[in-house]
């Protein structure tokens, strides 16, 4: 879920560095130092990893999940500090950040009730007993964003661990503090030494050489369509398996006989939400011509109220953007003059832009199709149901979306013809650890969460018995 800056795997060589310097977005200070993995020390970790995976994959099931249900708890018991150092290194608001917390301890709660339900098929056949058997793949690396660090880390590592694999994390240079204090909890939880090990480091050092190391089967990568391209390109040299959570530039959809007050007011929080930096943000606003007037009326002293500051502050409802790159960035979508409705953000020291919803512009025009992945926002109207269905499915990506309507009708047929994998009527929500989540089109392959999540890290092994020897 990260836009061109996110972590990577770059092709570019680099000079290696040893520390990474951790800042606050909200004051720009430095607020720790951390190690950085060189290609010797994933090589190192790869090979400790794999030892711990054959004695894990051998545990009974029932222990496997006893400890996944432990570490889950110990997260839950470490809930505030976990969140207050989300806060501290990518700068969400503090609900958000209790949120995300919650959001691990929970899928790792799921992921356990999954170890036991794993389970093949007996199939019909001739002369014998066909079975199949779900195998875990081995070492599996996980390179995280820096926009949402803990949840999207825990989506590759809980159903991982949970199918008997190993995991090696590698999170973003800017968010590595919750991946290395979940490991730490992970040990206190009883999970065997070595099979959960976190990697801070550099894309172009850490990242490479998890990517192309033989001994790791599965990379699972979220971030930028531009870098997922060139991590799915090294896997293939290998045939090694891949899920890719890439772009998005998500459709919100408003039909006039929608409830207008509704879908108005609930609008801005639909790509405001951790400052934009979200590519399930619902930053293509399309309003159907009769409806648009009035969906002003109501949006722009929505947006207008939006309360952006300090995100320790209970009552801040968006933070600061990730870093000095990532504000130059949106600022580089929205020319001087444009036509837009604003909120305000704090002066001084952080990555603070305001909330901006642009107007007047061209369908084709960069910020109405290409991924901001900051608080802006552009509304195009439309004409009709096929209109709408034309302009939400003209970009790249297919992550998520909304539709707006009163015609249960038309919000079945939309679904249907919106090129998206993610798709919410009347409301905003796309991710929840039960139901899959993936994209279309450049947003990605594969899929993440839900009851399927588990086989994703296992290998089908068929084996035939017969019974006419």
């Amino acid at each position: 879920m990260t836009a061109e800056t996110a972590e990577t795997a770059e092709t570019a060589e680099t000079a290696e560095t040893t520390e990474l310097h951790v800042l606050s977005p909200a004051t720009e200070e430095v607020v720790a130092t951390v190690p950085a993995a060189s290609a010797a020390d994933v090589d190192t970790a790869v090979t400790r990893a794999a030892r711990a995976q054959r004695a894990w994959a051998a545990a009974a099931p029932a222990d496997r999940a006893r400890l996944l249900r432990r570490f889950a708890a110990v997260v839950d018991d470490h809930l505030e500090e976990l969140a207050l150092l989300e806060v501290r290194e990518a700068g969400h608001t503090v609900g958000n950040a209790r949120w995300e917390t919650g959001n691990v301890r929970d899928l790792l709660d799921y992921a356990a009730g999954g170890v036991e339900r794993l389970t093949g098929r007996q199939i019909p056949v001739p002369g014998g007993i066909d079975v199949t058997i779900l195998e875990p793949l081995g070492v599996v690396g996980v390179i995280a964003p820096w926009n949402f660090p803990m949840p999207i880390a825990a989506w590759g590592t809980a159903p991982a661990l949970a199918a008997g694999n190993a995991v090696l994390l590698k999170p973003a240079e800017t968010t590595p503090l919750t991946a290395l204090r979940l490991a730490e909890l992970a040990l206190e939880a009883g999970l065997p030494e070595h099979l959960f090990q976190v990697l801070p480091g550099e894309g172009p050092v850490a990242g490479t050489a998890l990517v192309e190391h033989p001994g790791v089967a599965k990379i699972v990568f979220t971030g930028s369509t531009r870098v997922g391209k060139g991590i799915m390109a090294r896997c293939a040299d290998r045939v090694k398996r891949v899920t890719l959570e890439l772009g998005g530039k998500s459709p919100n959809i408003v039909f006039a006989d929608a409830d207008i007050e509704a879908a108005a007011l609930a609008a801005p929080m639909a790509f405001l939400d951790n400052a934009g930096q979200d590519c399930c943000a619902r930053t293509r606003i399309l309003v159907q011509r009769g409806a648009y007037d009035r969906f002003m009326e109501i949006l722009a002293p929505a947006v207008e109220k939006v309360v952006v500051g300090d995100p320790a502050d209970e009552r801040t409802q968006m933070g600061p953007l990730i870093s000095r790159a990532q504000l130059d960035r949106v600022r580089s979508y929205v020319p001087d003059g444009a036509d837009a409705v604003r909120g305000s953000a704090p002066e001084g020291p952080g990555f603070w832009y305001p909330p901006t919803v642009l107007t007047g512009l061209a369908p084709d025009a960069p910020a109405a199709t290409e991924e901001i992945f900051g608080p802006v926002a552009a509304v195009l109207p439309f004409d009709d149901e096929a209109d709408a269905v034309r302009l939400a499915n003209a970009t790249d990506y297919g992550l998520s979306g909304s539709i707006w309507t009163r015609d249960v009708g038309r919000a079945l047929r939309v679904s249907q013809a919106v090129q998206a994998g993610n798709l919410s009527v009347n409301s905003h929500s796309s991710v929840r650890y039960w139901t899959p989540f993936g994209g279309y089109k450049q947003s990605g392959i594969g899929r993440e969460l839900g009851p399927d999540a588990l086989a994703a890290f296992t290998e089908t092994k068929n084996v035939f018995i017969s019974t006419e020897a």
